[in-house]
């Protein structure tokens, strides 16, 4: 661990790897989902994070653009029935909302770490 603060892009890089913000070595999550008490390697109490519904909100805005631009486009060109449309997005709205998710909230966590963004408070409080 060096004494220079990381960069935006390596912070970036950290929580796309779902890697700890402060050293990018430990991991993140204990589950899919669920995030580690503190990292194994730095020992950072997560319990600063909050990363709240943003993920979510970027995935289905992502995920919608794409699945709705996709359905457009094979319903004006080839008129398919409603269950070929079922078969085709369903599992595609899987695909794009599940997988990137755990990633994309990791990215916002490190970025959360790095600008040292918090609840408005009276008095600074530094994570680290």
């Amino acid at each position: 661990m060096t004494d220079t603060p990381p960069t935006v892009t390596e912070s970036a890089l950290r929580g796309l790897a779902c890697k700890c913000p402060r050293c990018g070595k430990g991991k993140l999550y204990a589950g899919f989902l669920t995030l580690a008490p503190r990292c194994e390697s730095c020992g950072l109490d997560y319990a600063f994070i909050d990363s709240g519904d943003g993920p979510a909100v970027f995935i289905i805005m992502l995920a919608g653009a794409i699945v709705v631009a996709a359905a457009l486009i094979v319903e004006v060109k080839y008129q398919p029935p409603f269950w070929v449309h079922a078969a085709l997005w369903l599992p595609l709205i899987v695909v794009t909302t599940i997988f990137p998710l755990r990633s994309m909230k990791s990215l916002l966590i490190a970025l959360q770490f790095h600008h040292k963004a918090a609840e408005g408070q009276l008095t600074r409080r530094d994570p680290t």
